[in-house]
């Protein structure tokens, strides 16, 4: 029988535990954590996980900021703001929402974030501690997933894996992560791409299925076998006009197809969305403790 991997339930749990670590933070005299983010332009989907942000900083207990820029703001001055972040001791770590409008330079904002305060888990410093097996900020959406795996105990030791999309964000550091040696890795991981051949062979090999692709429905029923489980990182809106908003959002996954044949299996809405946003307030504890404990 299919299990779901409710992302939503497990966020809230996780978000109760950090709630206590923070309430002993204030309770012994000392300020709560603090994150604050950038945010260019209004992008829906950016705009919904900043939103989602705020109100679990305030479920935890965090102190939280959202700057706001319009689009036309310049690099230089989004550099200002970080590098003012970067030097206000009270701010424990902070995000710069993606995608930037095409005019700034992604790369040189994401470099001139501290690494201590870089709890996306973005910066090379980071990325590099954290394929070397160091300590470090892990990008928050691999984090998330591998929480999930651990919470629901779903074994990686020698399993066949298969990331499907090699993103900076998502699938290269998935990848790395889950072949390493340590809890939820030891795994044999394939990260397939656009220029992959025989995707559909190696899907119907695996034991577990990452996709972070971006394309809708792109995982079919053929693709997997009995007793897979399938992770599905995909956010992408369709257009339903039976929806008040006349769109839904749906994953990389065929949910409904797919579902039957497996024995894990994430919902989209409600799977990895909430485990990010959760992971991002993990590691803004960790920032925080590294600082003040």
């Amino acid at each position: 029988m299919t299990q779901l991997l409710d992302g939503k339930h497990l966020s809230e749990v996780l978000k109760d535990e950090i709630k206590i670590d923070v309430d002993d933070i204030i309770k012994s005299g000392k300020r709560p954590p603090h994150l604050s983010a950038i945010l260019v332009g209004n992008n829906p989907a950016s705009e919904v996980y900043m939103r989602n942000k705020v109100n679990s900083c305030m479920k935890v207990g965090f102190t939280s900021d959202l700057i706001s820029r319009e689009t036309d703001v310049t690099q230089d001055e989004i550099i200002s703001l970080v590098n003012g972040l970067n030097n206000n001791a009270d701010v424990d770590g902070f995000i710069v929402q993606l995608p930037l409008p095409d005019h700034i330079d992604d790369e040189a904002i994401l470099l001139a974030i501290d690494p201590s305060k870089d709890v996306d888990g973005f910066h090379p410093y980071n990325f590099g501690c954290m394929a070397q097996g160091l300590d470090c900020f892990l990008p928050a959406t691999p984090y998330g997933i591998l929480i999930m795996l651990e919470r629901y105990k779903i074994e990686t030791s020698g399993k066949n894996v298969v990331v499907i999309g090699r993103s900076n964000i998502v699938g290269t550091p998935l990848s790395i992560l889950l072949s390493r040696k340590g809890a939820n890795g030891n795994a044999t991981v394939t990260l397939a791409h656009s220029r992959t051949k025989n995707l559909k062979g190696l899907t119907q090999n695996a034991d577990i299925i990452i996709s972070a692709l971006g394309k809708p429905f792109f995982v079919t029923a053929d693709m997997v076998k009995e007793g897979v489980v399938v992770i599905d990182v995909g956010i992408n809106r369709i257009d339903d006009l039976s929806r008040k908003r006349g769109y839904r959002l749906v994953g990389d996954v065929d949910f409904e197809k797919v579902a039957p044949k497996a024995s894990y299996i994430t919902p989209v809405p409600g799977g990895v969305g909430p485990m990010t946003v959760a992971s991002l307030m993990l590691n803004t504890l960790k920032a925080y403790r590294k600082k003040n404990i």
